[in-house]
């Protein structure tokens, strides 16, 4: 087994959860820690036979979680390690560690509060602070102060930038265990500021042939979302004509397995690929062969209007630490060069963390899971607890005529809603 740099922090966080229930660990991406951790704790006594259940974003982050840990063991998925997604399931009856994405858990813990046969709880990459992870660490916590005081479920949160010092408080001043990751030198080059109304496509697709002509290895390239990919490898494929050294594949959360495998997997010998992703490739995956990096700074995130109530999807700019982990794909394995398509004035502007979604999304789904919980949102513990007025709208829309039920079935005609 190759030495990792989340190796060295392993003993230390043996002994913070075979003393403490709760812990936080600070890694950067590249580190180790979603192939490492689970195993290295699966032998704890404290563990006594039960499951480990691993938290990931998304669907191809658990898919590839669970087909690294079982390769670390020469094993199949479904055997020690499965995992559950939407849609998909593989797991066995010698499963001890199971990788699912946030819906999934949810769901879990609606149905079984005390998380029975469970021993310790990691949420995977907690920094992206989705709305579905806050209220699964909330709902977890709730459900083992309510039912767990005889064997405390253990809860680990495991995060890439460093706000460790919030979540540590969260969970009653838990160890923080810090692992510096591996890094080589990554190369910045800075381009000029975005004009007002500026089609980045043109920009991206020059910024790309120029890398691939002075630079070595394959390239990754960050943009905000699925239409951006699809012109700019349309542009690509035009200007590179005939140069079938090079590969181009899209990488995004609605490609079939095929499609994403193809992304992730090492370029075959004597040929390059140029990823096209969204942000799907910032933490959570690993991208064999990268060493250039170009990245437009853009990122789509849903932003609730409580005035229309509808949510819809903005393009912004990353925040400083999101730009931080995109830039360190590309030192990972040998030095990197990072291509950032704006300039190092308008990198000190960008907001130090992006916000947790909690604070931007609708609420409405989170009401109809509290209600069936049985909870308001200040009985719960939360790093950001919702915002009280948009919390307060989407209960109200939960008690209109034709609201779901908060088992989310359709009520009967006269029947109270969200009850």
């Amino acid at each position: 087994m190759n030495s990792l740099p989340i190796d060295e922090v392993l003993p230390a966080l043996r002994e913070a959860l075979a003393a403490r229930h709760e812990a936080v660990l600070e890694a950067p991406p590249g580190a180790g820690k979603t192939t490492r951790v689970p195993l290295a704790l699966l032998d704890q006594d404290w563990l006594a036979g039960q499951t480990i259940l691993m938290l990931e974003p998304r669907r191809l982050a658990a898919r590839a979680a669970a087909e690294r840990l079982a390769s670390e063991l020469g094993e199949k998925v479904g055997e020690t390690v499965g995992y559950r997604i939407r849609l998909e399931s593989k797991v066995g009856p010698r499963t001890r560690i199971e990788v699912v994405t946030e819906g999934i858990l949810t769901r879990r813990l609606q149905d079984d509060p005390a998380l029975e046969g469970v021993g310790l709880l990691i949420f995977d990459e907690f920094h992206e602070r989705s709305l579905d992870a806050d209220l699964a660490l909330a709902l977890s916590l709730n459900g083992r102060e309510l039912f767990r005081d005889e064997q405390p479920l253990k809860i680990l949160l495991m995060s890439a930038t460093l706000e460790g010092e919030r979540l540590s408080t969260l969970l009653g001043d838990a160890p923080i265990l810090r692992s510096e990751g591996r890094m080589f030198p990554v190369t910045q080059r800075w381009g000029r500021p975005f004009q007002p109304g500026e089609f980045i496509e043109p920009r991206v697709v020059q910024t790309v042939l120029e890398a691939i002509n002075d630079e070595s290895g394959s390239l990754l390239v960050f943009l905000p979302g699925q239409a951006e990919i699809r012109r700019v490898h349309q542009q690509l494929a035009e200007s590179l004509g005939q140069r079938s050294e090079i590969l181009l594949c899209p990488l995004h959360g609605e490609l079939d397995l095929a499609a994403q495998r193809a992304a992730i997997d090492p370029a075959p010998a004597g040929r390059r690929k140029v990823v096209l992703a969204t942000n799907i490739a910032e933490t959570s995956l690993t991208i064999n062969g990268v060493r250039v990096v170009v990245d437009a700074g853009l990122a789509r995130v849903p932003r609730f209007d409580p005035g229309s109530g509808m949510t819809r999807l903005d393009t912004q700019r990353i925040s400083r630490a999101s730009a931080t982990q995109r830039a360190g794909r590309a030192g990972r394995l040998e030095p990197g060069v990072c291509y950032r398509l704006w300039s190092a004035d308008q990198q000190e502007q960008l907001a130090a963390y992006a916000g947790a979604e909690i604070l931007q999304a609708d609420l409405a789904g989170l009401a109809l899971q509290l209600a069936r919980w049985g909870v308001t949102p200040n009985q719960l513990a939360w790093l950001d607890p919702p915002p009280s007025a948009a919390y307060a709208q989407a209960h109200d829309l939960l008690h209109r005529p034709g609201a779901p039920n908060a088992d989310g079935t359709l009520p009967r005609p006269g029947q109270p809603t969200a009850e």
